[in-house]
């Protein structure tokens, strides 16, 4: 063991991974304690009320944005790690991409807001977060980062704007800002990461010029990004797809809301959009766990199909243990927890989180799901599975919010996680054998059949 330790410490290419995952870990774990404190002193100074317009604002706006990111991220990364010689050209043609999506978005919901039942003032809050989209395109820069194993200095831009933000929202909050202070907040976060994007990008390019002066790539110009049109092409065909997946998937997530607000009030969207926070706090830890472990399980596919079943397996009863572990105590503690956090106003949320908080099962296992999916090329039955979790929320969230109200909604999103991550799998018979391995952990019947052996 300590050999193969002492070989990974001095192997090049692990310690530049392990540094890089790292570096991506601490600031999703910082980003989640920093963005939840502020988050909820944010919720807790504008009341249910206020608050839930904010989230409804987002929410509307988050229905469209997958068309802001035109699925490029994955594809432009993986080209530039094919043949960097193409950087500016990826790079500047994506960044043009971005930006004419963010302008489609921003067109399409000047049309998309005449079918609601908005006033003007909330139409208003709609746009301002929308025009955040634009300073979006520069997160090409990430791209380039991540394809040099560099995300550090991703890392660097989003603690920055991470801190500046929370600053500023703290000082709003204790001045008594009024709610369109913090509907341009989320405007001035995505300039400030854009800034910080650029700013990295330039001062990397720079370096790595003086360090390189006799090298053809390195004495371009630092900022040289350029459009290319059979480049955008092939591109957009590439990423067509993943478009649509992105539609599906943020419909899936951001529905439940606008659907609230259209069938109920802006107080109800508070009351749930506080519970879905301290639920959704949680996911980023099958993230974090499933993207460690998936290098592991690719190389046991390698050396054997028993031993890559028996990782994944593995992989799958610890999301469930963990899922439960956590989904138990806030069951039994959520409008305590609810209380101690939001203060009394937010008294619906506790009985919301008590049923979301059980839908985290099904997102660890989604995550891990996914994984096996990717590994199998199968990723195309994601999509599908997503899209009917999606049309089952919606006509749940349509049926239940008149009849039960925002537990309602809560139990509509219980069961097409259900649905998408887990029962889908049963209809497709090249999905088939991860469904019964789901069921295995899901069920216990692998710590059972240990025991009986024991």
């Amino acid at each position: 063991m300590r050999k193969k330790i002492r070989s990974l410490k001095n192997h090049q290419g692990f310690v530049k991974y392990a540094k890089n995952t790292s570096w991506l870990f601490g600031e999703k774990i910082l980003r989640m304690i920093v963005g939840l404190f502020v988050g909820i002193w944010v919720a807790r100074y504008l009341g249910p009320e206020q608050f839930g317009l904010f989230s409804y604002a987002q929410s509307f706006v988050g229905l469209f944005t997958a068309i802001a990111t035109l699925g490029l991220d994955g594809i432009v990364v993986r080209e530039l790690v094919k043949d960097e010689s193409r950087r500016d050209e990826l790079i500047g043609t994506a960044f043009w991409l971005k930006l004419m999506g963010a302008v489609a978005v921003l067109l399409i919901l000047a049309i998309a807001v005449n079918f609601t039942s908005n006033d003007h003032a909330t139409n208003i809050m709609v746009f301002i977060i929308a025009s955040a989209t634009i300073f979006q395109a520069f997160n090409v820069a990430d791209m380039y980062f991540q394809s040099k194993v560099m995300s550090r200095y991703v890392v660097f831009a989003n603690v920055i704007s991470l801190f500046i933000s929370s600053i500023i929202k703290i000082v709003l909050i204790l001045i008594e800002a009024p709610l369109i202070a913090f509907v341009w907040m989320v405007f001035f976060d995505s300039f400030i990461l854009a800034c910080g994007f650029v700013y990295y990008y330039i001062k990397n390019r720079r370096h790595s010029t003086t360090e390189a002066r006799h090298s053809i790539l390195d004495t371009e110009p630092s900022f040289a990004w350029k459009f290319n049109k059979s480049t955008a092409i092939s591109l957009l065909k590439d990423s067509w797809p993943l478009i649509l997946s992105g539609i599906v998937v943020s419909i899936y997530m951001k529905i439940d809301q606008v659907m609230i607000m259209e069938m109920m009030d802006a107080e109800a969207v508070g009351q749930y959009a506080a519970a879905v926070k301290l639920s959704e706090a949680w996911y980023f830890i099958p993230m974090v766990i499933a993207s460690s472990l998936f290098p592991a399980i690719i190389n046991a596919k390698k050396q054997s199909e028993e031993l890559y079943y028996a990782r994944l397996q593995r992989l799958y009863d610890l999301m469930v243990w963990m899922a439960i572990l956590i989904a138990l105590p806030m069951t039994f503690l959520s409008d305590w927890v609810v209380n101690l956090l939001y203060g009394e106003q937010y008294f619906q949320a506790g009985s919301v989180l008590m049923i979301h908080i059980w839908a985290g099962v099904f997102v660890f296992l989604g995550v891990a799901s996914s994984k096996w999916l990717l590994t199998e090329n199968l990723q195309v039955f994601s999509t599908i599975n997503t899209t009917i979790g999606a049309v089952v929320n919606v006509v749940l969230n349509y049926i239940l919010i008149t009849s039960v109200g925002i537990e309602g909604v809560a139990w509509a999103t219980l069961i097409s996680y259900c649905i998408a991550a887990y029962l889908c799998l049963l209809l497709w018979n090249k999905t088939r054998i991860n469904f019964f391995n789901l069921s295995k952990s899901l069920l216990f019947l692998r710590i059972l059949r240990v025991k009986k052996t024991a």
